[in-house]
């Protein structure tokens, strides 16, 4: 499938963009547009668009900004959450890093599009590279006069729940980097209480190329409910590891073939992972198109677009029992369903591997689904998707690992 390359043009460098250099392709066009045709014209185009939010939970990014536009308040704010903590992904550093002024302008036409009066750059503490590249695009940017309203980095710590949009603006706030229960919503009540616009940097990228383009360009790539490009991470499994764009309905096949060459060493792909919070995927899958509408009647997700992927080589059982102990080692605590349930699962996990798990099948079902929607942000269930896929993707290693008898519960 051709790739078009919305994010990630081809270039001669791999040093940060600079502002002369985005410029020449079109850069803060689209900001200077809605400067001219008003707010209502910028949120029609991204309606017309059918962006989804990049972060993994593929939110609609209208409804976010009509949530903050419509509230009462002379004082908001709008917020790039690139606060990537997933092992497996690395997309939100890299976009940052090397084109920091597509997220700079993405995040001016956001604010400008809900009547923000600052913006907020979020990163993790560990991100050397986008944020120097970031203090560069905005010195440039505020140099030559294109923001609307003051932007500042702020810089959370390197946990995975610090990346949830409501952890961030307690960040930002000088508060511990915890999910806040919701309602009320940011676009309602954010950041120091006020309207605040929080959209992942993927995202507001995206918004970049539509106002300088249009809502009506960018929906026509992709597929009927999933619209525009999606970057992707490879890992060093493959022979040609990094980030990559492509279109929404290309297919894993592409992706891991196409782009990153085959997996090292002539191993065969046996199910992926489209990423850490997502479910599995078997190998007869390779070739479903990527988007919102085929995954999810398969019970999973694009998700953030971190890919792993499992070889014949790869003891499963211990794969899932990973990412268990990493959603029980970054749950932040503060919701007992949470910490219970992702304790539980690698207690259970542990056992299977010790050939000691009797109804380990049973018990970890149970468990997710009395958990569903029980914690303050949506980890609860973003833990439960992969181990619960795995039981079934991968039923005979865990038979088999487990013991005899022991799904009997």
């Amino acid at each position: 499938m051709q790739s078009p390359a919305l994010l990630l043009p081809a270039r001669p460098s791999n040093e940060p963009e600079s502002l002369a250099e985005y410029c020449s392709r079109g850069g803060y066009d689209g900001l200077a547009a809605a400067k001219d045709k008003g707010a209502a014209w910028l949120r029609q185009e991204v309606d017309a668009s059918g962006l989804r939010g990049r972060g993994g939970a593929a939110f609609p990014t209208i409804r976010k900004w009509q949530l903050a536009a419509d509230a009462v308040g002379d004082e908001k704010y709008v917020v790039a959450n690139g606060g990537e903590h997933e092992p497996g992904s690395n997309k939100d550093r890299y976009l940052v890093e090397r084109h920091p002024h597509a997220v700079v302008e993405g995040l001016a036409l956001a604010g400008l599009a809900t009547g923000a009066t600052k913006g907020y750059l979020y990163l993790i503490e560990d991100m050397a590279g986008p944020r120097a590249s970031a203090e560069m695009a905005l010195r440039e940017a505020n140099e030559a006069g294109l923001l609307p309203f003051p932007i500042e980095i702020h810089c959370g710590p390197t946990t995975y729940v610090a990346g949830e949009e409501t952890a961030a603006l307690n960040s930002i706030e000088g508060e511990p980097a915890k999910p806040r229960k919701k309602p009320p919503f940011p676009g309602e009540a954010g950041l120091f209480g006020k309207p605040t616009t929080v959209n992942n940097t993927e995202t507001l990228a995206h918004v970049a190329w539509i106002a300088r383009n249009s809502g009506a360009d960018f929906a026509a790539i992709g597929t009927e409910e999933s619209k525009g490009t999606l970057l992707f991470t490879l890992s060093e499994q493959v022979e040609k590891p990094g980030v990559y764009e492509l279109p929404f309905g290309a297919t894993y096949r592409e992706l891991i073939e196409g782009c990153g060459g085959g997996l090292k060493d002539g191993h065969t792909v046996r199910a992926i992972l489209p990423a850490m919070s997502a479910a599995f995927l078997d190998g007869a899958h390779l070739d479903v198109p990527i988007a919102y509408e085929t995954l999810g009647p398969l019970g999973s997700s694009p998700g953030c677009g971190g890919v792993r992927i499992v070889d014949e080589t790869t003891d499963v059982v211990a794969l899932t029992l990973e990412i268990a102990e990493f959603f029980m080692k970054e749950q932040c605590g503060q919701c007992p369903p949470c910490r219970m349930e992702t304790n539980q699962f690698v207690h259970i996990l542990k056992a299977v591997q010790a050939s000691k798990g009797p109804g380990y099948d049973a018990k970890m079902t149970r468990l997710a689904n009395f958990s569903k929607r029980k914690g303050h942000c949506s980890l609860i269930e973003m833990a439960a998707a992969p181990v619960i896929s795995a039981l079934s993707c991968f039923a005979n290693d865990f038979a088999e690992a487990a013991g005899p008898g022991a799904q009997e519960s």
